[in-house]
């Protein structure tokens, strides 16, 4: 091959590189922010059965990024959404965790020093470590973390020294398919699912009468006589958005308060994360059929609030987080489904209304007590319910021209695919130059037509 093809197809080659590497790069980015959609492990379900397993290692953007939103629900194996009706996601939660990198495998009853969990900077002393969770509302609640702020993940500086981070999940779903009663399934009535011991086969209180010690993993809420196996796999399907971590990202940090917490009386954040609400008193107006139920917390750090929702249960009416004075730090009410479809079931919670502060308008003091309340209808009965409440909160003030910053990333997309179109018009001038050149020296022998 002379030095001039040599020198051609190089360039070709080149520039094909380019275009390839920048297209890549292009698809990878929507106004700055990069996406992505995951599948959980395959969850088998039929019939009133629970599935309420933990997934270690699942699939997460690596490197050290800002998480911008992390959305979720359960599809079937054709990828369309499954409604309430048929599978009623009790939770999801996402944990970061640390593995020891010497272990092949993690498992639930691993050696607590293999697997550290890095738990948000909620004050429950157990349970309630996750970044990212939701139930019911999952398809109608917005996660979107606003600029300039992120959620940091993935800075190697915070991981210990032969370790690696990960991330798991806890999904708990019931099939409602067939059951005798289906709110009483998702509300994990123990009388429905025949349990006296809970998964460690310690006996239940006599007083308790539902909630999780009754419907763990594997148990089997009762269904109606008749009902064919109807064994299906779903999974959940998750959308992360993040952006590459940068100074320009304002850090927050996740906080989880519960209505439970006995704080304000023993000093300690034993939260218990469930809850009954016993029906209101015969002859009682219905509007006045309302159970409050409310606790104090302190915080450790002080700083802006940029993010607030509430999680609760269905029976759930809204929850409020007030301040040391009196002040709305957020009011998030429960928004019920009026169809059949998935995302808008009749009797269930399919969103929760968000906050979204002007940046700077809602300030936590250090150490301020906060009061949280949750309300529930109380016209009946419910068991297992939770009072969530998640705010984001920004240790600094400071004002950052971060939209500028993605504008910029959007700029710089553009150019990359400006440069692709002149790369692929510059490498087809080159191979046709070539392909003239090599037949005029005899490079092949044309087909005679």
């Amino acid at each position: 091959m002379s030095p001039t093809h040599s020198l051609v197809l190089l360039l070709a080659i080149a520039l094909l590189s380019i275009c390839a590497q920048t297209s890549q790069a292009s698809v990878t980015l929507e106004n700055g922010v990069k996406s992505k959609v995951f599948l959980s492990p395959k969850i088998t379900q039929h019939p009133g059965s629970v599935s309420n397993k933990y997934y270690y290692d699942i699939d997460f953007p690596k490197g050290h990024i800002a998480i911008k939103s992390f959305n979720a629900e359960v599809v079937n194996e054709e990828g369309k959404p499954i409604p309430l009706q048929e599978t009623y996601l009790h939770h999801w939660v996402a944990i970061r965790y640390y593995q020891r990198k010497t272990i092949k495998e993690a498992k639930h009853n691993n050696n607590p020093s293999d697997l550290v969990i890095a738990s948000n900077a909620g004050v429950c002393n157990s349970g309630l470590s996750q970044f990212f969770g939701l139930g019911s509302e999952t398809r109608n609640t917005s996660t979107h973390v606003p600029d300039p702020y992120g959620i940091e993940v993935g800075n190697p500086h915070e991981v210990p020294i032969g370790y690696e981070e990960k991330w798991m999940f806890n999904i708990h779903a019931i099939d409602t398919r067939g059951t005798v009663d289906v709110m009483g399934c998702t509300q994990c009535r123990c009388n429905l699912y025949n349990v006296t011991k809970d998964e460690n086969s310690q006996p239940l209180k006599p007083n308790y009468v539902g909630g999780l010690f009754c419907c763990y993993d594997g148990t089997q809420c009762k269904v109606k006589n008749g009902i064919k196996s109807g064994k299906r796999n779903v999974y959940m399907k998750y959308t992360i958005k993040w952006v590459d971590w940068s100074d320009s990202i304002i850090p927050v940090k996740v906080y989880i308060f519960d209505v439970t917490d006995p704080w304000q009386s023993t000093r300690s954040h034993d939260c218990l994360i469930e809850f009954d609400v016993k029906q209101c008193a015969t002859g009682v107006a219905s509007n006045d059929c309302t159970n409050t139920k409310r606790s104090n917390t302190s915080v450790p750090i002080g700083g802006d609030v940029v993010y607030g929702v509430a999680h609760l249960h269905s029976g759930g009416i809204g929850s409020a987080l007030y301040g040391e004075d009196g002040r709305v730090i957020c009011s998030s009410q429960a928004i019920y489904g009026e169809g059949n479809e998935a995302g808008n079931e009749a009797g269930y919670i399919v969103g929760m209304t968000t906050c979204y502060p002007k940046p700077g308008s809602i300030k936590i003091n250090k150490d301020e007590v906060l009061t949280l309340e949750s309300n529930y209808s109380s016209q009946k009965s419910h068991t297992g319910v939770m009072g969530l409440f998640y705010i984001l909160v920004a240790e600094s003030s400071k004002t950052l021209d971060y939209p500028d910053q993605i504008y910029q990333e959007s700029k710089v997309s553009i150019i990359f695919w400006g440069i692709s179109l002149l790369g692929l018009v510059m490498f087809t001038f080159v191979v046709v130059a070539y392909r003239r050149q090599w037949q005029s020296e005899g490079g092949y022998d044309s087909i005679a037509t």
